[in-house]
């Protein structure tokens, strides 16, 4: 009974929290998807298959951040595609602000665990698999722990530890860590990477 209450007003705070931000980041919006369309052309928005709650898939929001895929210019890799102003949006993390119609949809929470690719449904054990009980988050235990730097591990292990602890509390330490991460600008990406090595079970992060 106390966790579907909790549930209820998580909800409830998605839907007016993100509400509030698509508002009053409308201004911003409109800025970012003009220098998207100069700077990287069409599409602005870019658009992606994850598996939110019990692995339903739905469409992810975000603003562009990289060249499209072309290997026959040499645009193959997310180091090679991903431009500076890109890494900029990476970095201050405005390429999420269009996520938070996701919440609005109720496809994601505000909290949870991020949502990851549908390729990697059939790789999670079945303890790691148990991230998939609540809704993705725009931020999690996991990005305030160390976001991308964090090895695939230790991310998931976050990640079930979350659907474990969660409450109303631990979500709103959790919004204002992220406040903190996403000024400082850590772990944007993996040591090595651009953005997040590929989730291989069974190799390390150094050897993906």
């Amino acid at each position: 009974m106390i966790t579907v209450l909790s549930d209820a007003l998580k909800r409830v705070l998605d839907i007016a929290v993100a509400a509030v931000v698509l508002i009053l980041t409308l201004p911003v919006q409109i800025v970012v998807a003009a220098m998207i369309m100069v700077k990287l052309g069409r599409p602005v928005i870019f658009r992606q298959p994850r598996p939110g709650r019990h692995g339903e898939v739905f469409t992810l929001y975000k603003f562009r951040t990289m060249r499209p895929l072309d290997p026959a210019r040499g645009l193959a890799s997310d180091e090679a595609r991903l431009t500076r102003f890109g890494r900029l949006l990476r970095g201050t993390s405005l390429d999420e602000l269009p996520t938070f119609w996701n919440v609005l949809f109720g496809d994601m929470s505000l909290v949870g665990p991020r949502p990851l690719l549908v390729s990697y449904l059939d790789r999670y054990t079945p303890a790691q698999a148990r991230r998939h009980e609540v809704r993705p988050g725009v931020t999690g235990l996991a990005q305030v722990s160390g976001r991308n730097s964090v090895d695939w591990d230790e991310r998931l292990q976050l990640d079930v530890e979350y659907v474990d602890r969660r409450s109303l509390a631990l979500d709103l330490w959790i919004l204002w860590r992220t406040v903190a991460v996403v000024i400082r600008r850590d772990g944007v990406s993996a040591n090595g990477h651009a953005t997040m090595p590929e989730f291989r079970p069974g190799l390390r992060d150094a050897d993906a």
